[in-house]
């Protein structure tokens, strides 16, 4: 029997419901679970630095694998599900930096491929169906997954469970998520939109995108991988600390609701500077009012904000490079991974979050100038 199409709000559920599972728990569940792991696998802070790069390696050389690997979006998507939820599951029971490197990098890796398969996937068939807008539903699955991944953690520190307890609890939800996703993915929406095979024209433009999304993957990832962490390190009790990556979920979840407002009256270029100033106060916030109500401020302001200039960023490319974006977005998305990847190394050769937060602000700053001066 033929199935049915699936519908413009089945698919942009489908869609969220992934991107919680890639981003949430693929790529940042880690950031909730470090201190975590600090108390009962010993994990030091230089040895975190290097498990979220590896992560954040993976996720680079996968976004680079999609560029040059042509899949089906929906096979790629059902995979790439399945391995993040099973090297979740691992890193309950793997011991040693080895193993968590190992892990990680590959959960990494199925990230890159699931978000770049979700987003081909849900916009093709959005605009088949003439809902384009909502494409921002589906890109609130980011800040959801990782409201869920804080909450999760912060009910277990609550109840004197470890880090194994999270990470399987995590794993299983990833699977389940698989199972509510996977035969939705294998319906017809309908012809989907052309692509273009226009080539692509560097020009000074283009480069000064791709570097002030280069220096947002720097800058954010520095606090968004420690604000866990540093709230640990400030106030030790759990129900207190534990709120910090809950609420830069939260934040970045309304984000998007909020940009789309702020999208009728601002250029993407002008919310794209706007984002990185606000990023960049709420990357140093925590220098200027130390304790937890620092802490907390920098995760409503740099999670009310990573994912607006994720949006904003992409229109822009699109609005710079036509039907022929799609060079440009990958060369973002790169240049935006291996931002990732620098951060937290300059953590662990710095010892320390302070110098690498306010080289993170810094950053934000000169990419803020830069944008609204072409």
């Amino acid at each position: 029997m033929e199935k049915s199409p699936a519908s413009a709000w089945t698919i942009a559920l489908c869609g969220l419901l992934a991107l919680v599972l890639a981003m949430g728990i693929g790529r940042f569940a880690f950031s909730p679970i470090l201190p975590m792991m600090q108390d009962d696998a010993g994990m030091t802070v230089a040895q975190g630095a290097w498990v979220a790069s590896a992560n954040y390696l993976g996720y680079f050389l996968g976004a680079v694998w999609t560029m040059v690997q042509r899949a089906r979006p929906d096979m790629a998507i059902r995979l790439s599900l399945v391995a993040i939820s099973l090297a979740t599951i691992a890193m309950a029971y793997a011991h040693g930096l080895a193993a968590w490197l190992a892990l990680r990098f590959i959960a990494g890796v199925a990230s890159a491929w699931a978000l770049v398969a979700v987003a081909s996937w849900c916009a093709e068939r959005l605009a088949a169906l003439r809902r384009p807008g909502l494409n921002g539903l589906v890109f609130a699955g980011v800040g959801t997954g990782i409201f869920l991944a804080g909450a999760v953690c912060l009910w277990l520190m609550v109840e004197r469970a470890g880090s194994r307890e999270a990470w399987l609890a995590l794993g299983l939800v990833g699977l389940a998520i698989s199972a509510v996703v996977w035969p939705v993915l294998g319906r017809d929406a309908g012809p989907e939109v052309s692509r273009s095979t226009a080539p692509f024209r560097w020009n000074a433009d283009a480069l000064g995108l791709v570097a002030c999304y280069g220096a947002y993957g720097f800058a954010y990832i520095v606090p968004a991988t420690f604000i866990p962490a540093m709230a640990r390190q400030m106030v030790p009790d759990p129900v207190a600390f534990g709120w910090a990556w809950p609420v830069f979920g939260a934040a970045a979840g309304a984000s998007t609701l909020l940009a789309g407002y702020l999208m009728r009256t601002l250029s993407c270029r002008a919310l794209w500077a706007l984002s990185a100033v606000v990023m960049a106060a709420g990357a140093v916030t925590p220098l200027v009012q130390p304790g937890l109500p620092g802490i907390l401020v920098s995760a409503l302001l740099v999670g009310g904000t990573f994912v607006v200039v994720t949006l904003v960023g992409v229109q822009e490319a699109r609005a710079v490079a036509g039907e022929s974006a799609g060079a440009l977005v990958a060369a973002m998305t790169a240049a935006f991974a291996g931002g990732q990847i620098v951060g937290p190394l300059v953590v662990s050769a710095l010892g320390g979050y302070e110098v690498a937060l306010v080289a993170a602000g810094v950053a934000l700053a000169a990419s803020a100038v830069a944008l609204r001066s072409r």
